[in-house]
């Protein structure tokens, strides 16, 4: 599997720097992934965020494809209800002119409803929206409506949405989907088959909740206050222009999380490169998992722990989750070799 980080540009306000020295310096971190090899360098969209939250994807994208070579440069995600398409498009093909052909775009609809209101877009109706705007950026693309055209034809394209609606959007658009699920996955394959799209080019991909550490345990106290900043601006955020009541404020104490019985994510994992590995392979198990997505920073989080975690996720995970996908299908093919048709494996 191939990996990336995400990049969200926040700044909150206990730990500020300032604004051009972080951008500045977030511009070095990319810089570091892509040498330590990083296959992809991703970026997303938000906007009326106290902390700063990057608002301009596309715009930082460019600037970190002018100053790297290899890493696929992304959005995870953009937010096109918020974009005329023609503009979205214009925009989207000079990163990918700029990059030599390494753009990816995500796309999304958001949730937010003082987004919407700043942009004059109608919330009520952003699914139907984002379908239609998705559709109509790759058209002006493949019909030459706007100039000059991305390098890449077609520009890889990913739908991230988190309920099985979204999952039948990216397959009737034949598009990959940027979540990993197994139940949003049987979605995806069902709006594949509907848009007329063979299910075997099925493609997933997803911002995994993992940060690395060589150790976990040390890493959480220092970790702990950005991550409870982290969620509450999202959770508060959420009801923003909503009858909804607003959750409660979460506290550093509240991390780690115990782990869950089913084995689902939690909020965020400090993990050892091995342990991630076994850990991710688990949860992607049988899902065309082909790229793997991991913050690259939690809210502004300590530079050493950003740099270890770049380090980490570039070089060193690649090759532990080829092993363990190695082990895992030769124990697979060990087991079905050692039983013969009828009969039940030793154990089961």
């Amino acid at each position: 599997m191939d990996v990336g980080l995400l990049f969200d540009l926040r700044n909150p306000d206990q730990w500020h720097r300032p604004w051009a020295d972080h951008y500045a310096r977030s511009l070095e971190f990319c810089e570091e992934a892509d040498r330590r090899g990083a296959d992809g360098l991703w970026f997303t969209e938000h906007h009326l965020f106290e902390d700063g939250y990057l608002p301009s994807p596309l715009t930082f994208a460019a600037a970190a494809a002018a100053r790297t070579r290899n890493a696929r440069i992304g959005t995870a995600v953009v937010l096109p209800n918020l974009h005329k398409p023609a503009r979205l498009a214009e925009d989207a093909a000079v990163v990918d002119l700029i990059s030599g052909g390494r753009l990816e775009i995500g796309f999304g609809a958001g949730y937010r409803v003082p987004e919407y209101d700043l942009f004059d877009a109608d919330f009520k109706s952003r699914f139907t929206q984002v379908e239609r705007n998705i559709a109509e950026v790759r058209r002006l693309w493949e019909e030459g409506g706007i100039t000059p055209g991305p390098l890449q034809s077609p520009v890889p394209l990913w739908g991230g949405f988190y309920g099985p609606r979204g999952a039948r959007i990216a397959g009737r658009l034949g598009i990959g989907l940027l979540h990993i699920s197994h139940a949003s996955y049987g979605h995806y394959r069902e709006g594949l088959i509907e848009g007329g799209h063979d299910p075997e080019l099925a493609r997933v991909s997803d911002l995994l909740p993992v940060m690395l550490a060589d150790d976990p345990e040390a890493a959480w106290p220092r970790v702990a206050p950005h991550l409870a900043h982290q969620m509450n601006t999202y959770r508060q955020g959420s009801v923003e222009g909503t009858d909804h009541p607003r959750p409660p404020l979460l506290g550093a104490d509240d991390f780690p999380e115990a782990p869950k019985a089913d084995g689902s994510w939690s909020t965020l994992e400090i993990l050892t490169p091995e342990d991630a590995a076994a850990r991710i392979l688990e949860r992607t198990k049988g899902l065309p998992v082909k790229h793997l997505i991991f913050w690259a920073s939690i809210a502004g989080m300590p530079d050493d722990l950003v740099v270890r975690n770049i380090e980490l996720v570039s070089e060193r995970l690649p090759a532990l989750l080829a092993e363990a996908a190695g082990a895992d299908a030769a124990g697979a093919a060990g087991a079905a070799a050692g039983s013969r048709p009828g009969e039940v494996p030793a154990g089961d």
